[in-house]
């Protein structure tokens, strides 16, 4: 039995398992926590597998987790969005206490071109349901990247925030933008409505990952760099409204080496039992990094143009872009790095603990 967390050790479910759901997050329903995202079960070093499904567990404590199962399955057709070698990424689920229906959407990137990217949609009543592929959609005419869903507690209403790779025809700006956009009132398509904020730092590399909170009537967007697998520092912007503006609170972790604690958050899960707790939710994907990563490692990668594997090569660390290829990488023994996020004069921090507890705030 777990009785607290350890970020970044290995966290086995109650059958003793890796806990298999990355890029994932967690809901709060019917007096349970689900925990879902990517099952990496499968996906081994040149295996070719990029995943097994979405698969969800439940807790009662946040600590212990039950395996329940997959819930969307892989698909056996190859021209399927959801084969196990088609590039399925950070499924999320809301609840829609209109239609009472749990809402997943999922983004897929395309084979030919992982920059061509769209969403599916699946419903299900219950959420330990295996839900069911009501159809695909291309927000506002983008290529949406990664992305966040969220529901306003007062208004009822959704939205969707996602990574804005290309307009499929002019191709400006990739990773530049990050797009929020109101959904439907089943909360399965898009209103039309919606705002951006722009990426005006001088990084070659772009926006993406955004995991969303509010807290005090504001909007706090928590961001990663495209750099692929390897970790970069998180930032975060801070608007008083949906649709915008935006304001730039850079980064957030203290972490020495600015690479976010060698991990990615994928989504801030606000504790439904605590006044003020808000706790970040990230993978490491790497897990055999070099222990000698320099502290301006993200800086070296932006130096020399957009060929940021380039650029670490001639940094001499090969290591890093060995490590991450799909020959070399085992997604399968990525691990979770959990953290609360602290506000100072109004700035989110996410400090490192060894272990903590989530009893222990306020």
């Amino acid at each position: 039995m777990n009785t607290c967390f350890r970020p970044g050790e290995e966290w086995l479910d109650t059958d003793g398992k890796p806990i298999q759901a990355h890029g994932g997050s967690v809901i709060y329903a019917d007096g349970k926590y689900y925990w879902f995202g990517e099952n990496k079960e499968k996906t081994l070093p040149d295996s070719g597998i990029w995943h097994w499904g979405v698969r969800l567990y439940s807790s009662e404590d946040l600590y212990n987790w039950k395996d329940e199962g997959i819930i969307v399955p892989p698909s056996e057709d190859y021209e399927n969005p959801l084969h196990p070698t088609q590039y399925m990424d950070r499924p999320h689920i809301i609840y829609n206490a209109k239609t009472k229906k749990f809402i997943m959407w999922i983004k897929i990137m395309g084979r030919e071109n992982m920059g061509d990217q769209y969403m599916v949609i699946a419903t299900a009543d219950k959420i330990t349901d295996e839900f069911k592929i009501i159809g695909t959609r291309q927000p506002l005419g983008y290529s949406s990247g990664d992305f966040d869903l969220m529901v306003d507690e007062s208004s009822q209403k959704a939205y969707i925030f996602f990574d804005k790779v290309h307009d499929f025809v002019h191709h400006e700006h990739p990773h530049k933008d990050m797009v929020c956009a109101e959904l439907t009132d089943d909360y399965t398509d898009l209103t039309g409505n919606y705002g951006n904020y722009h990426d005006n730092t001088p990084y070659q590399v772009g926006i993406e990952a955004p995991a969303v909170c509010k807290r005090g009537g504001r909007l706090y967007m928590f961001l990663s760099r495209t750099t692929g697998y390897v970790p970069n520092p998180t930032e975060c912007v801070v608007s008083d409204g949906y649709f915008g503006p935006w304001e730039w609170l850079g980064r957030v972790h203290e972490d020495k080496e600015n690479l976010s604690f060698r991990s990615q958050i994928s989504s801030v899960f606000k504790h439904p039992k605590k006044k003020d707790l808000y706790i970040a939710l990230a993978d490491r994907w790497l897990m055999n990094l070099p222990e000698d990563l320099p502290d301006n490692l993200f800086e070296i990668a932006n130096s020399k143009g957009d060929d940021r594997y380039e650029t670490l090569y001639d940094a001499r660390y090969d290591e890093v872009i060995r490590l991450n290829t799909p020959k070399l990488r085992d997604m399968s023994a990525a691990r979770y790095v959990w953290l609360p996020i602290l506000f100072e004069n109004g700035k989110p921090v996410i400090r490192w603990f060894d272990e903590w507890k989530w009893e222990d705030f306020e």
